[in-house]
């Protein structure tokens, strides 16, 4: 059968596949457009187990909201260049989507949402990877309900994302701690959220410092106080600087609005993730002495 460039671009629609690689599918399926179909979901699927290992931890944090909730979604790829590429920033859009749509914040649940025709996140993921040539994954969502409470949400640069959720205040203010908190990174809401055991061992630290001061213990025990108050407030939330106003503590910003954070999550593109260190003068010689 005639491989058609019609063939061609109603398969590249229907997959997202490059016009090559559709034209070969078409072309060892004697232009059964089913089959080609199948056989370019299990060629991305192949090539997908052959990448599954190799470590991804460069990506994009997406967002995308309704008016019942807001998501955040990671998805992680091997190299910034392909983290700039707008096929995958679309992807990316679209899983965000379709995590609005999941049950839960399970990857696996997401994996199995559909996002263009009859293809769902993971197929379509798949296909990616064969497209663009690395490893391509969903790695974490998370979702905040605004039931009765203010959200909003804040993503820097692609790399960094925030959901804040308030009891109190307007979606601007919502946003600016969203903000705030991408720059700061607090480890709590307030010096009452920091766990005892966190606490004691600080004290501990600040004591054995302060111990060949040579001042009296009573003192000590002030200069201990002092330096302790100061590491709770470089650790949470309303304690810190406000981002936008040095001059005030987000204690007294939300004091002065009548508002208090509930919640925050936030994730940053390759947290967690070891990645390899690499010789790039290395690779590009290895690349060029087996061109």
């Amino acid at each position: 059968m005639a491989i058609t460039a019609q063939l061609v671009k109603e398969l590249r629609e229907r997959t997202g596949a490059g016009m090559m690689e559709c034209k070969k599918a078409l072309v060892e399926t004697d232009g059964d457009l089913e089959a080609a179909n199948e056989h370019l979901r299990k060629s991305g699927l192949a090539k997908a187990d052959k990448k599954a290992g190799r470590v991804a931890a460069e990506g994009l944090i997406s967002k995308a909201e309704n008016d019942d909730q807001v998501v955040i979604v990671e998805i992680n790829c091997e190299t910034d260049f392909v983290a700039k590429d707008d096929s995958f920033k679309a992807f990316c859009a679209q899983v965000a989507q379709a995590a609005l749509s999941a049950s839960n914040d399970d990857i696996a649940t997401l994996s199995e949402q559909p996002i263009e025709g009859d293809q769902t996140v993971e197929q379509t993921r798949q296909v990616l990877i064969a497209r663009i040539g690395e490893n391509i994954q969903v790695r974490r969502m998370a979702r905040v309900a605004k039931s009765d409470q203010t959200v909003n949400a804040y993503i820097h640069g692609g790399r960094i994302g925030v959901i804040a959720a308030l009891n109190g205040g307007d979606p601007e203010l919502a946003y600016d701690m969203a903000m705030h908190i991408a720059a700061f990174s607090p480890a709590y809401i307030s010096s009452d959220d920091v766990p005892a055991d966190v606490i004691a061992k600080e004290k501990e630290i600040l004591i054995a410092q302060a111990a060949d001061s040579g001042k009296p213990p009573e003192i000590i025990e002030k200069m201990v106080s002092g330096r302790l108050r100061k590491q709770l407030d470089e650790i949470t939330l309303t304690g810190q600087p406000f981002v936008k106003d040095n001059d005030i503590s987000v204690g007294k910003l939300l004091q002065q609005k009548n508002a208090q954070v509930n919640s925050f999550i936030r994730l940053a593109v390759g947290e967690g993730i070891e990645k390899e260190e690499s010789d790039f003068a290395a690779e590009v010689m290895q690349q060029v002495q087996g061109s």
